[in-house]
């Protein structure tokens, strides 16, 4: 029988837990799309200025190819301004960062997104380099992740998908300040960034890793458990201090012969086990996905009322 959950503090999490508060990420995210929608059509009234968002994509990747055709939909959906530039595999180096330097002289053009990964002979850090700092809704210029392991520095943008992983724990009134916050994972996108924008709230944060030696006493001291490791199911409820909050970044397929396609995603968390000791858990799909769109639309918005400022 479980016993009722009381909300984590600063100085304690639960011992006594019901089955988790499943965040809603979705429809946080669609909060965030309508608050947009009104910021666009308010600049686009009061200024003329109609916010536009380009996407550069390289290559034949069907993921990044699905990832782009819903960031042109949702820009679109909003009232904003979508130019797309798809370029092949066999695209040089210096084409790609020719149109970015050129998207990023173009008044038209408010944020830049360079779909990730790049053709492997393309250099990522060249290419993003590139991206003028204040069209960067992406987060990904060099400088911009710099300024976010600096103390008392702000970037001019935040990555989108970490972005939204603080976003989410705000918005349910998640304690940061002073919380244990551990993130599984590293990568340049995701888990690194991440980290900093938690230092950045005074949070102790622990990041694992491939290397990381016994990983499970680490996430069983948690306030905040972060899997964002890619690896399917890879957290189970023994490694989950009961009323943790976790927030499930994986997005992994699975084999299912009950759905059309033979296929189901699923996180980097066992949910059906750990909502049983959570406090509160994100789902997948459902939780995480839709708030990076959303924090890219967010930034876009945020891009071109800067452009604005600047014209004034």
């Amino acid at each position: 029988m479980h016993r009722s959950y009381r909300k984590p503090s600063n100085d304690t999490i639960a011992e006594e837990y019901v089955t988790a508060h499943i965040i809603d990420g979705a429809k946080i995210a669609e909060d965030i799309r309508n608050q947009v929608k009104r910021e666009a059509a308010a600049l686009k009234a009061k200024s003329g200025i109609t916010p536009g968002l380009a996407t550069v994509l390289v290559g034949d990747n069907p993921a990044s190819h699905a990832y782009v055709r819903s960031k042109r939909k949702t820009t679109a959906d909003l009232g904003l301004e979508s130019f797309g530039y798809e370029m092949p595999k066999e695209t040089t180096q210096a084409e790609v960062v020719a149109l970015v330097r050129r998207l990023s002289a173009d008044p038209k053009v408010h944020g830049i997104l360079v779909q990730l990964p790049l053709p492997a002979h393309i250099s990522e850090e060249a290419v993003l380099g590139e991206v003028a700092l204040d069209k960067d809704v992406d987060g990904f210029n060099p400088i911009n992740i710099g300024k976010l392991g600096m103390k008392n520095r702000s970037p001019t943008f935040a990555p989108c998908t970490p972005a939204g992983v603080i976003e989410l724990l705000e918005r349910t009134g998640t304690p940061l300040e002073g919380a244990n916050a551990v993130v599984l994972g590293r990568s340049n996108i995701v888990g690194l960034p991440l980290s900093l924008l938690l230092l950045g709230r005074n949070a102790t944060v622990t990041v694992c890793h491939s290397r990381t030696r016994d990983i499970a006493p680490l996430t069983r001291a948690a306030d905040i458990l972060v899997a964002a490791i890619g690896r399917t199911r890879f957290v189970t409820a023994h490694m989950v201090k009961p009323g943790a909050v976790v927030i499930d970044v994986g997005i992994n397929e699975i084999a299912d012969a009950s759905k059309k396609s033979g296929k189901r995603l699923v996180g980097d968390v066992d949910f059906d086990a750990v909502k049983e000791v959570a406090g509160a858990i994100t789902p997948v799909p459902g939780g995480v996905g839709p708030m990076t769109i959303a924090m890219l639309m967010r930034n876009t918005i945020r891009a071109a009322e800067i452009a604005t400022a600047k014209c004034t």
